[in-house]
């Protein structure tokens, strides 16, 4: 989709400057794609008491497992 838009030069250079990203084009859509990355995740604190773990189970354990 083509569009034009009018972002803040400072801000775009700072993008560039933290990111490997060779264009403005390609750092607005790293911007959008972190965008709905960050706003697809669940909040934890919305899950709080929906997890049940089986009987038995030992997550002390199995943090040990991932290192």
């Amino acid at each position: 989709m083509r569009t034009t838009i009018v972002l803040d030069d400072d801000l775009v250079k700072e993008a560039l400057a933290l990111t490997a990203a060779r264009s403005k084009r390609e750092v607005v859509e790293m911007a959008l794609r972190e965008l709905v990355r960050s706003r697809k995740k669940k909040n934890l604190a919305d899950l709080a008491g929906r997890i049940r773990f089986r009987k038995r189970f030992d997550y002390k354990a199995m943090r040990e497992l991932r290192g």
